[in-house]
This record gives C-alpha cells, structure tokens and sequence, in this order.
C-alpha cells in the first residue's frame, strides 16, 4: 500500500455542551469533550479497572450547528474523523501542541426521550457528514436502520 490513512473513530460521551465560535465569513466551529471508556480486571489483583480517555471533538460549519442543537452533556455519540495536532504558544511564550479529533461523520447515539436535547420522542439518532454541510441529514421522520447488502462483484483489483 502506497498510501496512508488518518482516521479516526470513536464511540463515547459528551463531557459537555457544544461551544461554538463563528466567523464573520457565516462560517462556525463546535468543540466538545468526549470520554471513552476502557474496563479491564486486573489479573495480579482481581480488581475492576476503568480508564477514562479524553478526546477534543471539533465540528465545523452546519454539521457544528446540528451538534450543538441536539447534543448535550453526557448524550453518547459516534464520532468518525481525523487527527490534528495544532502547535500553539501560550501566555508566557511556551509552545503547546494540541491534538484534535477533525469530526467528518457522526451519529447520535442517544435515544431521543432519554436526552433533553430531542425536539420529540420516539425518533431514530440523527446522522450528519460535516463534508456536505449543504445536504444535511437532519431528518424529523424516523429513519430506517442501514441494510447490509451482500454485493456479487466489488471494485477492488484483487
């Protein structure tokens, strides 16, 4: 394989409400905290570990506007995207580096009567790809859950 690859994907729980920030030019970008989890046993001890793991989510543009209308703080979420690291100078002059996840899909997770950020009960997660902010997937009638197609021929070359 020739190329690389830069993706990223992440199922887990907000830490917070979306923040956004917008730009003169109509554009807008939304950050949020999200926690994933890890649960092993111990095997020297017997004991229940959990390890929590922090990740910077950062939504641009009309899917950032979808977020933060209907996330909220602990809403469970799937997040698909890439990493960023960003190189930064602080107040005293010291450089800090900051890695991101660039969200380009995303699934709500939550049911909708067990979050207080749903417009109605009842209704599927909604499902949004900030690459195509003009074709937004935010739908009022339930979706259909995905069907997977069994295909005869592909288009790989081997």
């Amino acid at each position: 394989m020739t190329g690389t690859l830069n993706k990223v994907m992440l199922i887990g729980h907000t830490g917070d409400d979306v923040k956004m920030h917008y730009f003169e030019g109509g554009g807008s970008v939304g950050r949020f905290p999200l926690a994933t989890n890890e649960v092993y046993t111990n095997k020297t001890t017997g004991q229940r570990v959990e390890n929590t793991e922090w990740h910077n989510i950062v939504v641009r543009n009309k899917a950032a506007e979808i977020c933060e209308k209907y996330l909220k703080k602990g809403d469970k979420v799937y997040i698909e995207g890439r990493l960023k690291t960003r190189k930064w100078q602080d107040d005293k002059g010291n450089e800090r580096y900051s890695t991101e996840i660039q969200c380009t899909d995303f699934t709500f997770l939550t049911p909708k009567d067990q979050s207080s950020a749903g417009p109605s009960q009842g209704q599927n997660p909604y499902q949004a790809q900030s690459q195509q902010p003009q074709q937004s997937r935010q739908n009022t009638a339930p979706r259909q859950s995905p069907q997977i197609q069994e295909e005869d021929e592909d288009d790989l070359p081997f």
